[in-house]
């Protein structure tokens, strides 16, 4: 890692920087794919899975047999974890669920706001050097809390032409019985404008390489909503003298291993908690089998020596993580300085991964800084509300005034009239 020592505040943002890609040509290749998608439909979606995934397409969608293969496939031990996972994730997400609330703002007006499920959701499986199952759980379980009447899934096969097996099985155990093997920039397309066999949807869902997410954003802007804008996986991690390097070098291990391009940036105000935990990443990256992934993504990332922790709060404020692990004492004082940030892990003992398998939250979070202005994947992402108003004879008479006059000042005689009309009608 690249170690800065008390930067000036002119030099944050520089020292922050995500890592760029080219755009220009991504914006190109991923555009040709949805064309293709989009012009040949399932034909494409073959050519295109032998082409990035090396895998043969005889029929997209997942069949009844391939998951009863998957099901035997699958540990006992990896089932009860998963059926763990899934009950602290439901027990969570099921918070967000409220009844609707009526309020009388004005004497005869009632407002009120229905929450209703997206009808038709698609979920994006990412499945590259690592097959992503713990990403099922994390949309699939908020969709069906939601209510979503619709709810499929994309994943890439591998050579073999099948989708992971955990990956099948936690798609079963969640309720989601249409998975399609596909992947890449290519599912985006077909989850957006449909295919032959892969249905169209109103939202997808759902993080990926830098292909995927460029997809995800070209077709938003044909109206298809999307999630968030997400990129390269990220934690930051704020540690003082009460901190156990080793657990902050296994944190920013756990997140540097997820491919070349994540970034990891520890902030902290003892020069001797860097060179211990600096220490650590070398004695530990020794031990893990995708060694050679986390040091080129230590390559991006930079630990910062911080004059005070205050100090780091403001630079981390700025910075946006998407996950933020504060090791420090006192840690739920210093979260409360904290408002850009996708998931927060308080104290020595939460560690990144418990948010990314077990603990209840989501770990389907904003990137690149985008947690300055988006949430993470919740019930309430798979949910869209609707707002109604109920104006009586006393509601109509006793508003009117405020509106008539606000409409004639801006201009708007009909929107003025429609109050007069109906004023003028009950005296």
């Amino acid at each position: 890692m690249n170690v800065i020592k008390y930067p000036t505040q002119e030099d944050w943002l520089e020292i922050i920087k995500r890592p760029a890609i080219d755009t220009r040509e991504l914006s190109e290749r991923v555009a040709a794919i949805i064309t293709e998608v989009r012009s040949d439909g399932d034909g494409a979606l073959r050519r295109l899975s032998q082409k990035y995934d090396g895998a043969e397409l005889k029929e997209p969608l997942v069949s009844e047999e391939e998951f009863a293969e998957a099901d035997a496939n699958v540990s006992q031990e990896l089932k009860t974890a998963l059926e763990v996972a899934k009950s602290n994730i439901e027990k969570f997400h099921a918070l967000e669920i409220r009844e609707p609330q009526m309020i009388e703002t004005t004497p005869g007006v009632l407002c009120w706001r229905r929450s209703l499920p997206i009808q038709k959701v698609g979920l994006y499986i990412p499945a590259g050097s690592a097959p992503l199952f713990s990403t099922v759980l994390m949309l699939a379980i908020p969709a069906t809390l939601a209510g979503c009447s619709e709810i499929i899934m994309c994943s890439p096969a591998g050579e073999d032409g099948k989708v992971n097996a955990a990956t099948l099985y936690t798609a079963k155990l969640c309720g989601v019985t249409r998975v399609f093997k596909v992947g890449g920039a290519q599912a985006i397309a077909a989850m957006a404008y449909g295919t032959e066999t892969v249905p169209s949807v109103y939202k997808i869902f759902g993080p990926g390489n830098q292909y995927v997410t460029e997809a995800k954003l070209q077709v938003m802007r044909d109206g298809i909503a999307i999630d968030m804008p997400a990129g390269p996986s990220e934690v930051a991690v704020l540690a003082d003298d009460t901190c156990e390097p080793a657990f902050v070098a296994a944190d920013l291990l756990s997140q540097a291993e997820h491919g070349p391009d994540s970034q990891v940036l520890l902030l902290s105000n003892s020069e001797t908690v860097i060179d211990e935990v600096l220490t650590e990443i070398e004695r530990q990256s020794e031990l893990l089998p995708r060694r050679d992934i986390a040091s080129a993504a230590l390559r991006n990332s930079t630990a910062i020596l911080v004059s005070s922790l205050d100090e780091g709060v403001d630079l981390l404020n700025e910075y946006a993580a998407e996950h933020l692990i504060l090791a420090v004492n006192n840690a739920e004082a210093v979260a409360d300085s904290i408002v850009n940030a996708g998931s927060i892990f308080l104290g020595n003992y939460s560690c990144e991964s418990a948010g990314d398998y077990a603990s209840g939250t989501n770990h389907t979070l904003p990137t690149n800084g985008a947690a300055r202005a988006f949430s993470g994947v919740s019930t309430a992402s798979f949910m869209k509300t609707i707002t109604y108003q109920q104006l009586s004879e006393d509601g109509i008479r006793n508003l009117a005034p405020v509106i008539e006059t606000m409409a004639a000042a801006e201009g708007l005689e009909a929107h003025r009239n429609a109050v007069a009309i109906r004023r003028e009608y009950i005296g």
